[in-house]
């Protein structure tokens, strides 16, 4: 397997650009109780390049996600009793989704039988590119022998946790204890990419891997994967493939913290610090 350890650049944005040259995509997330998940992932995205962000969200926190936010919009979503997505959804995000370059699908998502058969029905969409984070990673792990029908480009960010679920749900043999060859396993077995996060986050799709160098303990706060999820679906949009998005968005997102940290201190450092640092780090490694 190659080792990695160039970092991956954008190119440099010309003078003609419009919104559309550099990437619209669609964010499905939230539920009832975790709009600001929604809305960190959204918001991120913009601050990693984005030229249009669509947000996604059950219809009753469309207002608060709103809110938060005024440069992206937004989609209300059919829901169920409980506040999270319902599988009467699938047509309005399938519509939404014609228009974008790449989806991010996941925070604050909730777990539930609606929010799954949409899962379903996305994986069976040919060429297009998810990045599949949090509950997303939850329900992806229920679904049996999902490999099997998918014919979407993946990118999954899971957490040790997640990625036990993933495992279990997948492979009928124990998880090795490595990290790089849990995730170089398992990249191999559901053909995406994987973002194993953690100290040393692992970027591998089975052909080559890259240990991230970035970040600290402060990064160990809710909402922090957020904010990953708005930055590698951000470089999917701009034109990166899923592997250098993933490399380039691992490493800005921990450039980011440390950036933040100077200021912050680890005790203190909450997502949303991490993304008022995107900038800085963009332009650290802009030159």
């Amino acid at each position: 397997m190659q080792r990695i350890t160039a970092i991956p650049k954008l190119s440099v944005r010309r003078a003609d650009a419009h919104k559309g040259d550099f990437g619209k995509v669609l964010v499905v997330a939230g539920s009832i109780g975790f709009s600001g998940a929604a809305a960190i992932a959204a918001k991120s995205a913009l601050r990693s390049g984005s030229g249009l962000v669509r947000l996604a969200v059950p219809q009753s926190i469309l207002p608060v996600v709103a809110a938060i936010e005024p440069c992206y919009t937004t989609i209300p979503l059919a829901q169920d009793s409980s506040g999270k997505i319902s599988k009467k959804a699938i047509d309005t995000i399938l519509q939404a989704l014609e228009n974008n370059d790449c989806l991010a699908f996941g925070p604050g998502i909730g777990v539930s039988g609606g929010v799954k058969t949409v899962l379903e029905n996305l994986l069976r969409l040919e060429n297009v590119r998810i990045v599949i984070d949090a509950d997303g990673l939850n329900n992806l792990a229920m679904l049996p022998n999902w490999p099997d029908i998918c014919k979407a480009n993946l990118v999954l960010t899971p957490h040790p946790g997640e990625m036990k679920r993933l495992w279990a749900g997948l492979l009928r043999q124990p998880m090795p204890e490595d990290r790089e060859t849990i995730a170089a396993e398992f990249s191999k077995a559901a053909k995406a990419i994987i973002v194993l996060k953690g100290q040393g986050t692992v970027v591998t799709d089975a052909d080559r891997i890259y240990m991230n160098t970035t970040g600290n303990p402060g990064m160990a706060t809710a909402g922090a994967g957020d904010v990953l999820t708005g930055i590698i679906t951000a470089l999917c949009g701009q034109g990166l493939d899923n592997f250098d998005a993933s490399v380039l968005g691992v490493y800005i997102h921990g450039l980011a913290a440390d950036l933040a940290v100077e200021d912050k201190g680890q005790v203190s450092l909450i997502a949303t610090d991490i993304m008022d640092y995107l900038p800085k780090a963009f332009k650290s490694i802009a030159g």
